[in-house]
């Protein structure tokens, strides 16, 4: 179950990723390096920091998790132990058949076919829920809805590479999915050079020589091609669509703009 806290779930701007996941499992390892992930191409991510448990999951969270674009449900050895997660997940089904929200199974540490079959430690959760709850359609759902899940194309970690790489990769996936091109690369170096070109107006008005004037002219021509390369990257332009430029080679040209990191 997602809980732990993310400055993009506040403020005007709307949440684009609903993260569920079993907090005891990885709220401190690997759904925390994903959400990092996330934020670093600018997706805004929602991550509930509510500690106090109820029966049932709150309309906040309900609402939440109709408003995202994409959920990404972090299937861990303990993600069936608890009720409120695999509530979670039922919502999440429910918003991807009502509102064709996209849906990622990423699977951490965990064989996808016992999430799938409920075996080891989903067998084991699942035999304490039909022990003790009397409500059987519900726990019938859970199952349905974990065999539904984990047979979205997702991701599975327990590959040969970092926590680091899969993260990254995640989140490439997810900028894809959304349809999105991430410029905050492009963002910072012209916020950089803006700051550069202040000082150098500042300077050459103070020190009004030729070599000041063009450092200033050619920074200043340095934040305009940024800006063109951040336009471009956002129309995602391909190479073919930039083959009428004059002497230029469109390949190489997208090679550093088109590309999303």
């Amino acid at each position: 179950m997602a809980r732990s806290s993310s400055s993009s779930n506040s403020g005007p701007q709307k949440h684009e990723v609903f993260i569920s996941f079993r907090s005891e499992d990885t709220r401190k390892t690997f759904t925390s390096h994903l959400n990092a992930a996330l934020e670093r191409v600018d997706i805004r991510t929602y991550i509930d920091n509510n500690l106090e448990r109820g029966d049932e999951i709150p309309t906040t969270l309900v609402r939440a998790i109709e408003e995202a674009k994409l959920s990404v449900i972090v299937f861990s050895k303990h993600y069936a132990d608890s009720k409120w997660c695999l509530d979670e997940l039922v919502k999440i089904l429910e918003s991807g058949r009502s509102k064709g929200q996209i849906i990622m199974p990423v699977f951490y540490d965990i064989d996808p076919s016992h999430v799938r079959n409920q075996r080891g430690t989903y067998a084991e959760a699942f035999a304490k829920h039909e022990r003790f709850l009397e409500e059987k359609m519900k726990v019938q759902e859970w199952r349905n809805g974990l065999l539904e899940a984990a047979n979205f194309s997702g991701w599975d970690c327990n590959v040969n590479r970092t926590e680091s790489e899969i993260v990254e990769e995640i989140a490439k996936d997810v900028l894809e999915k959304l349809d999105r091109a991430n410029v905050s690369d492009l963002d910072y170096q012209i916020t950089k050079y803006e700051q550069l070109a202040q000082l150098q107006h500042q300077y050459f008005q103070r020190i009004p020589t030729l070599e000041n004037v063009q450092n200033h002219r050619a920074t200043v021509q340095r934040i305009i091609e940024l800006q063109m390369e951040r336009s471009v990257r956002l129309l995602r332009l391909t190479p073919d669509l930039l083959s009428h430029l004059p002497n230029s080679n469109a390949n190489e040209y997208t090679s550093n703009i088109f590309s999303p990191f």
